[in-house]
């Protein structure tokens, strides 16, 4: 998919990226036990954080950070999020204690988000929360934009302390959501969207 990039001194209809367009009208996540190999080599991620980065940030805080998963680790960290899970639920089912034990390791890379959202003099809190969920949307994106097929996931383990303890979020951290990636030989289905009359306000 080439996308120019867009020139805002030129006239709008000039300005309008017909491609971008394009690519967001029909944006859809691909579930993330379907993203197969290959994901892509640290070159590629490295270009995907650094893009994902060029969010809205009031203050230049950077209130939010990445750990990426890929190798054996995406296995060891799903099999110990499994171990806790089966803990704290001995009887759940054969299906959910599978589901458990590949949480990370479907997409052959998965990048978490953590939002380091605190309190500051001048900078609300909120804002820096905003800010890490913008940092998923462009993530998610920009691995569109490199080839890459993706899901945005936070699950269980988002909301979990030794799961947290297992990732070494801090005391004040939390996980704005996994982003899964990967290879997707086929294109999703859409789904229903919104009403856009329902979910409009106008004031003129």
């Amino acid at each position: 998919m080439a996308i120019s990039r867009p020139n805002f001194s030129k006239g709008k209809e000039d300005a309008m990226n017909q491609a971008l367009i394009s690519y967001l009208e029909s944006r859809r996540s691909v579930a993330a036990n379907l993203l197969a190999e290959p994901g892509p080599d640290e070159e590629t991620i490295r270009g995907i954080l650094k893009i994902a980065s060029r969010v809205p940030d009031h203050g230049k805080l950077a209130p939010w950070r990445f750990i990426v998963i890929r190798g054996e680790a995406r296995h060891r960290l799903s099999a110990q999020f499994g171990a806790i899970a089966e803990r704290k639920d001995p009887d759940m089912p054969a299906e959910r204690r599978e589901q458990d034990r590949t949480r990370l390791s479907r997409a052959p890379v998965v990048i978490a988000v953590v939002s380091r959202a605190a309190q500051h003099p001048k900078i609300p809190e909120w804002e820096q929360i905003l800010s890490a969920g913008a940092v998923c949307t462009c993530l998610y994106m920009t691995a569109n934009a490199y080839g890459f097929a993706a899901n945005w996931l936070t699950e269980w383990m988002s909301y979990d302390r030794e799961a947290l303890d297992l990732l070494n979020l801090k005391d004040g951290e939390r996980l704005a959501g996994f982003v899964h990636i990967g290879t997707a030989d086929f294109v999703p289905a859409d789904r229903p969207r919104p009403d856009l009359d329902e979910i409009t306000t106008w004031i003129s």
